[in-house]
């Protein structure tokens, strides 16, 4: 088995403002999933890679639930799903009114760290660092605040460099 990588890449260098969503609009878990999912361009045009995908995200949300609390969800598959992306990619979305979405706490989920990558190596090292990023109060304060998609990436840079 392979060692793990002593320095995984960093979340920001994951994100772009393309892989942004400031304005969820879904009601429900599966249509927030589906619009984080929807920003994935290179999935964009295989309707089928998109579907592999969403059902993934709904059996993993069925075995138990990715919301971590303090309106927190990291939605991402059981396994890494080899061949769908070629590199990992993480979707930031954001949802104003927050989504029922089974978290430990019960509240409702804001903020949405959507996780797709191309080995389980890197699929735990990625999660391991949002999960730590998301630790932080004035972090998740700030993203709930964040008018554009180029303050989100300052936001999560800043907080990376001070991790």
């Amino acid at each position: 088995m392979p060692s793990p990588d002593p320095h995984p890449k960093s979340v920001v260098s994951l994100i772009s403002n393309a892989t942004i969503e400031l304005r969820l609009a879904g009601r429900q878990r599966d249509e927030v999933l589906a619009q984080l999912v929807g920003r994935i361009a290179e999935i964009a045009d295989r309707p089928e890679d998109r579907q592999t995908l969403l059902r993934a995200l709904q059996e993993r949300e069925q075995l138990h639930s990715t919301g971590i609390g303090d309106g927190v969800a990291l939605p991402h598959a059981r396994n890494a799903l080899v061949g769908l992306v070629q590199k990992p990619v993480i979707v930031f979305g954001r949802h104003d009114q927050g989504i029922p979405y089974g978290s430990i706490d019960a509240r409702p989920a804001h903020l949405f760290f959507l996780l797709v990558t191309t080995t389980v190596t890197q699929h735990l090292q990625i999660l391991a660092r949002i999960s730590r990023l998301v630790r932080d109060p004035a972090l998740r304060h700030e993203l709930m605040r964040a008018d554009k998609p180029e303050k989100v990436l300052a936001l999560i840079r800043d907080a990376e460099a001070r991790m």
